[in-house]
């Protein structure tokens, strides 16, 4: 699974640059949509702890979050920017979930679901472990027609190796945004009551070369890269901030980002 691989200094890279701009507007979203909540909550695919950082923040002193990610790496810098007496950490794979049947009240996912091989088996496994009235929320990308600084990104890196173009970007974290799809996934894995939101969000950067540095140094992309040439991250986020930089101008970005929000229950 090289595309859900995030290891070495990705995390730091992706915590710093991607994390205020892509995730943070989305993770204070979701905390919001979980207002009064208070029972045990199962957050998959937590990654550096944004969403699990909104939750603990936001969330009355009675609940619990279990924090899970496949990679222990992620897991580890999510940690230690967070330590909080009601937040526990633990490796797990969301397709194969080591909790009890009925173990949890609520289960979150922020754009993770596009990571699993098998969707709907992720699916079953946060139907699996709810309690009865217990609810599935997470959110997905929509596609990249409708994130243009991530489709200038995915672009600019192409061009830079045009026989063998990294497609990292459209294939896995944007490539799950068809409602009916997901609609069809979640009803395979047992869900009936299903909504599904688009949300545009503003997204902010201090400068182009924050996105670039994110999205080749912060994730999967970045192993894509080195395979095509050991040296050409730099040449690749130098490649894309020039190419931001022609749409967004220097200085400060502002940018409208979107994605889905579903909300489910059994």
């Amino acid at each position: 699974m090289a595309d859900a691989d995030f290891t070495g200094s990705v995390p730091q890279f992706y915590d710093r640059y991607l994390g205020p701009f892509l995730f943070e507007p989305y993770a204070k979203d979701l905390a919001r949509r979980l207002d009064g909540f208070d029972g045990e909550l199962l957050e998959v695919a937590a990654g550096t702890g944004v969403v699990t950082r909104a939750l603990d923040a936001a969330l009355p002193a009675g609940a619990r979050i279990v924090a899970t990610d496949l990679n222990p790496a992620m897991l580890d810098h999510a940690a230690s920017g967070l330590s909080s007496p009601r937040v526990s950490w633990r490796p797990a794979d969301g397709q194969a979930l080591p909790f009890a049947d009925a173990a949890f009240d609520a289960v979150v996912c922020q754009f993770g679901v596009m990571f699993f091989p098998d969707r709907a088996a992720g699916f079953a496994e946060a139907r699996r472990v709810l309690r009865p009235g217990g609810r599935y929320l997470f959110n997905v990308w929509d596609s990249l027609a409708e994130n243009e600084e991530t489709a200038i990104v995915h672009e600019a890196v192409a061009t830079l190796f045009p026989e063998d173009p990294p497609g990292f970007l459209a294939r896995t974290p944007f490539a799950y945004s068809d409602k009916d799809r997901i609609r069809a996934d979640l009803q395979a894995a047992g869900f009936r009551s299903i909504e599904i939101e688009t949300v545009r969000k503003m997204a902010h950067a201090p400068a182009a070369g924050d996105i670039a540095t994110g999205y080749c140094n912060g994730s999967p992309l970045r192993a894509e890269i080195e395979a095509r040439d050991p040296q050409g991250v730099t040449r690749a986020a130098e490649a894309a901030t020039r190419a931001l930089e022609a749409r967004y101008g220097q200085g400060p970005i502002e940018a409208p980002i979107q994605a889905h929000v579903i909300t489910t229950r059994p």
